[in-house]
């Protein structure tokens, strides 16, 4: 059977497989294993179970070509959104307040923001979004000018027309009303002459 010091070194080891540590780190995390191994084959408590700090800084996180999860020091992520969600039921806005990460920060490698704004660029979408904004603020100072908008008129008069095919339609039913009416009254006469 391994000992202590072994099975410490060998879970040490699989937590630096996925983790960068410098050799006294290293050295710190094994004695710290074996302390809480040798507790727990006691029947000890372990004592000062710590909160979970990022195994990296945030900027160590962002790198140029992938994204480090600061919660299980998984690396090579374009983005972090996926993983956040599957891996840690997380969304973005809680692990940015988690870390004190920028809001305007994105959850991306730097590498594919920047791909991803060339792409946007090359295909005139910042052209579109100008246009977009211009008629926006056009739309709001219209507001605040209390002046109609052209489209709000058609709008308007559109209703109007409808509502006139509605009494144009309404009026054949109204003549059709006293057709049915006879219709009616021949059961009645019908009724006294059975009764004879």
């Amino acid at each position: 059977m391994a000992t202590l010091v072994e099975i410490a070194a060998q879970l040490v080891s699989s937590h630096a497989s996925s983790t960068p540590m410098t050799s006294d780190e290293l050295l710190a995390e094994i004695a710290k294993v074996h302390a809480a191994l040798k507790n727990l084959e006691a029947g000890q408590a372990i004592e000062g179970v710590e909160e979970a700090r990022p195994s990296v800084s945030v900027k160590e996180a962002f790198k140029k070509n992938e994204v480090v999860c600061l919660l299980c020091g998984k690396g090579g992520f374009k983005t972090l959104a996926r993983h956040l969600s599957t891996a840690h039921g997380m969304k973005p806005g809680a692990y940015k307040k988690q870390f004190g990460i920028s809001s305007k920060q994105a959850l991306s490698a730097k590498s594919y923001s920047e791909a991803r704004r060339k792409m946007a660029q090359d295909r005139g979408l910042a052209d579109n979004l100008a246009k977009a904004r211009e008629v926006r603020m056009a739309n709001i100072e219209a507001k605040k000018e209390g002046v109609a908008k052209p489209a709000k008129a058609a709008k308007i008069a559109k209703p109007a027309k409808a509502a006139a095919t509605a009494k144009a339609v309404k009026a054949p039913k109204a003549a059709k009303a006293p057709k049915a009416a006879p219709k009616a009254a021949a059961p009645k006469a019908a009724a006294p002459k059975a009764k004879k």
